[in-house]
């Protein structure tokens, strides 16, 4: 199995290259998407891949769909690479567990977002303003305290390089329609409670997520990444003490020390240290090893 930083399949036209995934068009109705081993962070692609992080992003999204199809279906067709096209045989090793097969869905502009715990940009938010997206909070919360309910907060999808605006619900209506809109917000809600009540059993607290929607014939589908530590804040339950920032098996140990560095949070990135790169890479693992194991 290869370190993948980025893809060059002949056999199909690229129609993306986004922050991690390279996207083909198959023909009229199916797409190949390619989960590489680039690693981003505000909106930054480092230099430096996270070996195999890829591979492991995809395994888990193919698990937590599994585990949410009865919720709502997905757009997955084929994950194995030995049921392919025959045309991606040249590329068959550096595809392997991480690439899928997938139906073309209409997108919808609106990334859903859903935050069970007070923290990151949520957190500054609430401490400016006592409000976060919208909704008035209570007084004399702490960093990293638990929301109840958990609050469903859409923003916009920006492009690549660009930050995603946070938006209210009656924003995201206007954008989707009031009957979508509801519909993506109890979705949305049923798949975090589901996911976060599994993973609490697994000794990880789900802070936040974020999960892609999409058309396929009239019919809402869940698309893209699900659940994984680049779409989510999972923090280990044993060491969770509200009031600080937490410890976490996602990309935050990677902002944190991006954090620290003389840096505008604009390219060029600085130079990852390797024991950055594998600390990053341990976390995604312990990550997998304890959802799917």
């Amino acid at each position: 199995m290869k370190v993948v930083v980025k893809t060059e399949i002949s056999a199909y036209p690229l129609l993306s290259r986004g922050k991690v995934r390279d996207i083909y068009d198959v023909d009229e109705k199916t797409l190949l998407i390619v989960t590489t081993d680039r690693m981003s962070a505000f909106d930054v692609i480092m230099n430096e891949p996270i070996p195999y992080k890829g591979v492991i992003l995809n395994q888990i999204t193919l698990f937590w769909m599994e585990k949410f199809k009865d919720i709502i279906p997905n757009h997955l067709i084929e994950s194995d690479v030995n049921r392919f096209p025959a045309a991606l045989a040249p590329w068959k090793d550096e595809l392997e567990g991480r690439a899928v097969i997938v139906r073309k869905a209409k997108p919808l502009p609106v990334e859903c977002i859903v935050r069970g715990y007070i923290t990151g940009s949520g957190w500054k938010d609430y401490k400016a303003t006592g409000t976060l997206c919208g909704y008035k909070l209570p007084a004399n919360l702490r960093e990293s305290d638990k929301l109840e309910p958990a609050l469903f907060t859409p923003s916009t999808k920006a492009e690549l390089g660009q930050h995603d605006e946070n938006i209210s619900v009656a924003q995201a209506a206007e954008l989707l329609g009031a009957e979508t809109a509801a519909q993506v917000e109890r979705t949305t809600l049923a798949i975090y409670e589901a996911g976060r009540t599994y993973a609490a059993g697994r000794g990880i607290i789900v802070a936040d997520t974020k999960f892609e929607f999409g058309f396929i014939d009239g019919k809402l589908h869940l698309i893209d990444e699900v659940l994984t530590p680049d779409s989510s804040r999972f923090w280990p339950a044993d060491q969770y003490q509200p009031g600080q920032g937490q410890p976490s098996f996602d990309k935050q140990y990677l902002r944190d020390w991006l954090e620290k560095q003389p840096w505008n949070k604009q390219p060029p990135p600085p130079a990852l240290p390797e024991e950055i790169i594998k600390a990053t890479a341990n976390r995604y693992q312990e990550a997998y090893d304890i959802l799917t194991k």
